[in-house]
Parts: C-alpha cells; sequence; structure tokens
C-alpha cells in the first residue's frame, strides 16, 4: 500500500510540472538562444527605472529587442514584425507605448504585445527576471 501512495505522490509531481504557459512560437521569427544583462544605473538604459518607458537594444533577437517598464514589472519583444517576414522594412520603431512595423503599419502595444485592430499574431516576447537595478533578458 505505502508504494502506491508513493508512485501516486510523484506520478502527481510531475503532471503538476508546468512551463507556465509561455509561447514564443512564431513561424515569421526564427528562435535565437541569448542572455543579456541591462544595468539600469547606465545612462542609456536609465529611462527604464521609469513606467511607461522602452529601450531598443539591437544585435540580439531577430532584429533587436524593445525592454519596455509596465509600472509593474518588465515587458522584452523582438523588434522583428511578427507578421511579416524578415526583411529591409521589418525592423519596428517606438511610437509612444506602442511599437509600429513599417511594412503594414500595424502597432503593437508594449503592455500586451497584441496588435490594434487585431493580427494573427502577437509580438514575439521574451523572458525578464529583476535582479535590483539589473534586468536579464534571455529567451
Amino acid at each position: 500500500m505505502k508504494k502506491y501512495i508513493l508512485l501516486f505522490l510523484i506520478i502527481s509531481f510531475f503532471f503538476s510540472c508546468s512551463d507556465n504557459g509561455f509561447d514564443n512560437k512564431n513561424p515569421y521569427l526564427p528562435n535565437y538562444s541569448f542572455t543579456i544583462d541591462i544595468n539600469m544605473n547606465l545612462p542609456a538604459y536609465s529611462n527604464l527605472q521609469y513606467p511607461s518607458n522602452a529601450i531598443y537594444y539591437s544585435g540580439v533577437g531577430a532584429k533587436g529587442i524593445f525592454v519596455f517598464n509596465t509600472g509593474s514589472g518588465y515587458n522584452a519583444f523582438d523588434a522583428a514584425c511578427p507578421n511579416q517576414a524578415l526583411s529591409s522594412c521589418s525592423t519596428m520603431t517606438i511610437k509612444g507605448i506602442n511599437i509600429v512595423c513599417p511594412c503594414d503599419s500595424k502597432e503593437y502595444s508594449l503592455f500586451t504585445g497584441q496588435a490594434q485592430g487585431g493580427a494573427q499574431y502577437p509580438l514575439k516576447q521574451y523572458r525578464v527576471e529583476v535582479n535590483g537595478n539589473v534586468l536579464r533578458v534571455y529567451n
């Protein structure tokens, strides 16, 4: 009887594991593995200490990344248009609390990653960990 109880506990432990529902799949954007640390004490990134501010960080992801302070945490999104194949016009630009794809003029919220008016794919999101004034962004 003890063996069955132990077996039941072990099996229930494995089924309770999850990946927090984090889905990062988009057929237009390849998955690049990276990890960067952003020190918000540096002048280039100090705006991230205040809500509703974003920065562009080049050289990672498909076309760089945007990191955004939501006021209750941080979001990081790829700077490539999520509904366009990679091209010369697929690097998005900041417009207030949104980013805009120059290929199709779609605007995406930096709070949610969703397109205004809807789109097939939302922005490609990356994980963000906060450790004091350092943000670790990774895929």
